[in-house]
């Protein structure tokens, strides 16, 4: 019985080598793996959260009586406190003057290297995230 043991340790010694081998091989694609998949749901949750503030901007926007400051403003104020830093533009320049009816478009956009989680970020480096909301302006 005691022989039997003793066989079966030895042949198990090399095993444990393999192991420590193949997860040494294994683990980085599993690194890289759990990244881009966090870094694939910062840019979807990012993106939602442009498209509801140039939503907001745009609700904003169609009323009578308000300013592109305005709407920049509210656009700025949406995505507070998550996201600073986005580019807010709105057409037609000069929202106050335009007739009912003319349609308004509010869009926001943002570098993904600026949200990033990852510090130096492969997938998104040189890419913008964009969402562009468009309405009519109410009536005076």
């Amino acid at each position: 019985m005691n022989r039997l043991h003793r066989k079966r340790r030895i042949q198990s010694a090399p095993r444990r080598g393999a192991a420590v081998v193949e997860f040494a091989l294994v683990s980085p694609l599993l690194i890289m793996l759990t990244l881009g998949m966090m870094e694939i749901g910062r840019v979807v949750m990012v993106k939602q959260l442009l498209i509801n503030a140039s939503r907001e901007g745009a609700r904003f926007a169609v009323l009578p009586g308000s300013t592109n400051a305005e709407v920049e403003a509210q656009v700025v104020e949406a995505l507070q406190p998550t996201i600073s830093g986005a580019t807010v533009s709105v057409d037609p320049p000069v929202i106050a003057t335009a007739p009912a009816g003319t349609p308004i478009t509010v869009a926001v956009t943002i570098p993904a290297a600026n949200v990033s989680w990852i510090p130096h970020p492969l997938f998104t480096l040189n890419s913008d995230i964009h969402a562009s909301t468009t309405m009519r302006r109410e009536g005076q």
